[in-house]
């Protein structure tokens, strides 16, 4: 089986050896010690500042996006939210639920983020802004830069689901003035799904000090206290959080960049192997994350995705709703290399020459 998809995606066989072991018992000082020890790695492959912390939500991304949103902002809030596919939506609904005040940036697949769309909104009063710095489900990379460069002459509160575009993509809070990142482990991270980390620098912790909130497993004061001495206040995912630590600790030895730059070329050695097939990249602004296709020959997009799945057990991702038949993706994160794209490439080719493509 060989997986393209956005998470899960492939692991490494040491991350893999971790989670067939046995699990501890984790209301110790040895785990407390791992806990802190993958804070301030995670805190460093982000580049947060010394006194950011890390909440450790066993959950997926949704919750964590839910439970940010939750402790950040409350019923006084104006909200602007960057809405260019199935995950800046989610903000949008996670919105609706909660009965906070949003607008949204509506964003057509495919479409760039400019400054046009943004300078209608200054002066307007808002005080957060929410936005998915890769829109997964489309393939468009944000630009970081102009969003920066907006929240800061509007003193807005900044939230950023980094989920698919951490060890992707250049991403660094501190560089960015981001006040709270939102993380997962089934992404570029290669670790199996179940725990999410959002990040939260100085600002964002005296909201979550200030806020309240009607939950007991989401307040996020219950996290950043037991997080003092490396606990969670409910049982974590254990076995993900020490796959965590040796990946973090892999990352740490060959360097964010490092890690960033082996991503980007397997993105590019796949954009280059694929011209001349019936498909066409749609997006201009790409993550090295992934490679959204839109098939121009005889196959939809659902029906690549179930040939190749059934005749040649390899997964790409597709899409649902209105891009369910437009377009389909293609991960380069995780343990995939130059070879597998090989085998994906040899299976279009074959789907070519058979006419079906």
């Amino acid at each position: 089986m060989l997986n393209f998809s956005l998470g899960p995606v492939m692991m490494e066989q040491e991350i893999r050896e971790i989670g067939s072991e046995q699990i501890p018992y984790f209301r110790t000082d040895e785990f407390s010690k791992l806990m802190l020890e993958n804070e301030e790695l995670l805190k460093k492959c982000i580049g947060a500042t010394g006194t950011s912390r890390v909440i450790f939500l066993t959950g997926s991304g949704t919750a964590a996006m839910e439970a940010t949103i939750m402790n950040l902002f409350h019923e006084r809030d104006k909200l602007l939210i960057v809405n260019g596919g199935s995950f800046g939506a989610r903000f949008k609904e996670i919105c609706n639920i909660h009965g906070l005040h949003s607008e949204e940036i509506h964003l057509e697949y495919g479409e760039d983020l400019t400054e046009r769309h943004l300078e209608k909104y200054d002066g307007q009063g808002f005080t957060g802004f929410l936005i998915n710095v890769h829109e997964t489900s489309t393939g468009v990379l944000y630009d970081m830069d102009i969003v920066k460069s907006f929240c800061e002459r509007n003193q807005l509160l900044v939230v950023v689901d980094a989920i698919s575009s951490f060890l992707a993509d250049r991403y660094d809070m501190s560089e960015f003035n981001i006040n709270a990142t939102i993380l997962s482990s089934q992404k570029a991270m290669a670790l199996p799904p179940g725990i999410s980390f959002v990040v939260l620098d100085e600002k964002s912790q005296e909201r979550v000090l200030h806020n309240s909130v009607k939950s007991l497993y989401f307040n996020f004061k219950s996290y950043l206290n037991d997080g003092r001495r490396g606990q969670t206040p409910y049982t974590p995912a254990v076995s993900i959080l020490l796959q965590l630590r040796k990946k973090l600790q892999l990352v740490d030895e060959n360097g964010v960049s490092e890690v960033i730059a082996n991503v980007s070329s397997i993105a590019r050695d796949f954009r280059m192997k694929i011209k001349g097939l019936p498909l066409e990249i749609a997006a201009s602004s790409l993550s090295n994350a992934v490679t959204p296709l839109k098939p121009t020959g005889k196959m939809a997009a659902d029906e690549i995705f179930t040939y190749l799945k059934d005749n040649h057990d390899i997964y790409v991702c597709p899409n649902g709703g209105s891009l369910r038949r437009v377009l389909f993706r293609v991960g380069h994160i995780g343990a995939i290399t130059e070879s597998d794209n090989n085998e994906l490439i040899k299976a279009l080719l074959s789907m070519k020459e058979k006419s079906i493509l």
